[in-house]
């Protein structure tokens, strides 16, 4: 889900930096003022985690990929605010040094793959596990249909910067089903993924998992 340079408009990149920017401003305050000395190990054991589990990709469209993404997970271990900057120093390294996405569209990949999750995932684990229970399943099965809501929702907003600024000469109607259909897969596959970790960390692990804290 990496978006390339050029493949959105000028004034998304621009639109997508001042959100990133400001959303990762907060988070970093945020994280600031939360974060403990025992989570930093953790946090760069996920970010390692993180670059492992996104470099097998599937090419899709223009330029872009499907891959796993792991934000929610990320979620789960290290709270919303951590978790965004985990991500975002994931997502600058590929850039960097992998050619997965663009420089100039850092700030829309910043959105995409490390804010959606905070803001999507991490109140929707919460709120399933209101609704399904506090223990190690009914957390599992919570954090698991949030990364997999995660996922589509990242991918709808993928589309939606492609509908509003798309640069790249595809058409929007090949973009939306290349880039829904495929992650619609990796959601399920993310899913699953994220339920069988948590669950395993619960039983082996459970101070691990910060949202069972909460």
């Amino acid at each position: 889900m990496h978006v390339p340079d050029g493949f959105v408009s000028p004034e998304v990149v621009v639109a997508g930096a001042v959100v990133a920017v400001v959303g990762l401003s907060l988070c970093v305050h945020r994280a600031g003022q939360q974060a403990t000395p025992r989570q930093l190990p953790l946090a760069g054991l996920a970010a390692a985690l993180l670059l492992v589990l996104q470099t097998p990709v599937i090419p899709i469209v223009a330029g872009t990929d499907a891959h796993l993404l792991g934000g929610t997970l990320a979620v789960a271990l290290l709270g919303p605010w951590l978790e965004s900057v985990v991500i975002t120093v994931v997502t600058v390294v590929q850039a960097l040094f992998f050619g997965d996405g663009g420089l100039s569209t850092l700030g829309v990949n910043v959105i995409n793959l490390a804010l959606v999750p905070a803001a999507v995932g991490y109140p929707l684990i919460l709120g399933l596990r209101r609704l399904l229970g506090r223990g190690h399943t009914g957390t599992a099965v919570a954090t698991g249909i949030a990364a997999s809501v995660s996922v589509v929702s990242g991918a709808a907003l993928f589309t939606a910067e492609y509908a509003v600024g798309g640069a790249a000469g595809a058409s929007l109607r090949t973009v939306a089903i290349s880039t829904l259909g495929v992650y619609s897969l990796v959601a399920i596959l993310e899913g699953l993924f994220t339920a069988l970790v948590i669950r395993g960390l619960l039983v082996l692990r459970p101070d691990l998992v910060r949202v069972s804290h909460e």
